[in-house]
């Protein structure tokens, strides 16, 4: 709850006046602006977090030492705030902190600014939702991003907002995509070179996966790329106009007939950027349909780590993790940068690390892309038997593919066989990020065990209607 709620009773007049006074004084008091060098070395700065991820690794490490094993007994609450009403729902948005403010992100598409001593509400923003928002799956938000005077984040109908900070009023607002195709946005951006770096959401209904890189100060797109094999992608004039920059793979190459079209692949998580090797990493979501047995072979780039040059907005390597994804296992989960030492060679290993949603914790090169280890991190995994080092690839338990509905229907009701399978489409860690200590050398994973019954069935794609092609309990 608001902590206003517990102050003495005064006449309404006279609050009323109040509140106006202490507005005014608020606005006539700018904060300091985020910078480029704010942002990068977020890590290590022990007075914010401005990054989502705390710093642009994400290694969610903080070089603080006040609190620990001995002093986290003494902790008390010292406020709370309620984001309250009828409109709130899941609450997964990680703060920010800049110059004494915090900025953090509700259900619904709402922004709030509070007083990071005190609790105190300093200001609220409420975007405008249309009716016939499809966001899946649920109507959550996971954060914004700071720049300059800037608070960034999305909405659940594909647009894009930055609002002043000191006042909450909107600077610039940019539409994503249209949600009434089925596409959403929920996911914190991520400032690189002073660019806000955003996917989308929405393979659930066969939208079109894709990373754009704006200008954070305007808004204008600067590049797109498509995270589905066979579709251009573009740098944009200073008229907006695009230019071609490539096509995303080949096409057709691992897709079949025209459904690399509506093939998912959304990056509905929030990207990773490492200076050291100048790349962004971000995850992709599962092909559409879930029904494997309509596209035949590896989906590319579902269910992978892209690796993109922000000065360029062209793939420099992918790994794809689960290739053609039967399960809704996506790949969307944060790609962690670390260095180790080589035990053979005692040289530094630049590389990254990934907690999968298919139950496999991944460790590529983070310059290359080169798979260096995968291994189990949770107790079931019945999918696959292992990751095979040499090729990279899964090594599948074929009976567990859920069951051909063309060739195996059971009843009228034209399902294929169903079969049980870990994890289920929620992962072995789902979208709950995961930490990184460089003094420990160890990851610490939020991990699930469960599985699922899961079954195919017949399915066409119809604009913004659910694309699945599958049930499971």
């Amino acid at each position: 709850m608001d902590r206003s709620s517990y102050l003495p009773r005064r006449p309404r007049g006279l609050s009323l006046i109040a509140a106006a006074v202490m507005l005014l004084g608020a606005a006539q008091v700018h904060a300091k602006a985020v910078t480029d060098d704010d942002i990068v070395n977020d890590a290590t700065i022990t007075t914010q977090v401005v990054t989502n991820g705390l710093g642009t690794k994400g290694q969610r490490f903080s070089p603080l030492t006040q609190v620990n094993v001995h002093t986290v007994k003494d902790l008390v609450p010292v406020w709370s705030f309620s984001f309250g009403g009828e409109k709130q729902r899941g609450q997964q948005s990680q703060p920010l902190v800049h110059d004494g403010k915090m900025f953090v992100t509700a259900s619904y598409s709402r922004l709030f600014a509070l007083d990071a001593r005190t609790g105190q509400k300093l200001w609220k923003y409420e975007h405008r939702l249309p009716d016939g928002i499809m966001p899946c799956c649920d109507v959550i938000n996971r954060g914004a991003a700071l720049y300059d005077d800037l608070v960034i984040f999305g909405t659940l109908d594909a647009q894009l907002v930055a609002l002043n900070k000191d006042t909450g009023k909107v600077v610039w607002r940019e539409k994503i995509e249209d949600y009434k195709a089925g596409y959403s946005f929920s996911a914190a951006p991520q400032i690189v070179k002073g660019m806000v770096i955003t996917g989308n959401s929405g393979s659930e209904f066969g939208i079109l996966g894709r990373v754009d890189a704006r200008d954070a100060k305007t808004g204008k797109l600067i590049w797109s790329r498509p995270t589905v094999e066979g579709h251009m992608g573009h740098k944009y004039d200073a008229e907006g106009k695009p230019i071609d920059n490539g096509i995303t793979g080949t096409t057709n190459a691992t897709w079949p007939g025209d459904l690399w079209k509506t093939g998912g692949a959304a990056p509905w998580q929030t990207a990773n950027y490492d200076p050291e090797t100048n790349l962004i990493y971000i995850g992709t979501g599962n092909p559409a349909p879930w029904n494997s047995w309509l596209r035949p072979g590896d989906n590319l780039y579902s269910s992978s780590t892209l690796a993109i040059n922000p000065d360029t907005g062209k793939i420099v390597w992918h790994y794809q993790s689960t290739p053609h994804d039967g399960w809704d296992f996506d790949g969307v989960n944060e790609f962690v940068s670390f260095d180790y030492k080589d035990p053979k060679t005692g040289k530094l290993v630049k590389a990254g690390g990934k907690a999968d949603r298919n139950g496999f914790f991944f460790v590529n090169d983070r310059t290359n892309g080169k798979l260096l280890n995968a291994f189990p991190f949770v107790n079931r995994i019945d999918w696959a038997k292992g990751i095979d080092l040499k090729t990279g690839r899964p090594i599948y338990n074929d009976d567990k593919r859920p069951g051909n509905p063309f060739v195996e229907n059971v009843g009228e009701d034209k399902k294929g066989k169903t079969v049980f399978n870990a994890p289920s489409f929620l992962g072995g860690k789902n979208q709950m990020p995961m930490a990184y200590s460089p003094k420990s050398g160890l990851f610490y994973v939020p991990a699930n065990e469960w599985g699922m019954d899961i079954w195919n069935e017949p399915i066409s794609y119809k604009r913004g209607a659910a694309y699945l092609g599958a049930g499971f309990t």
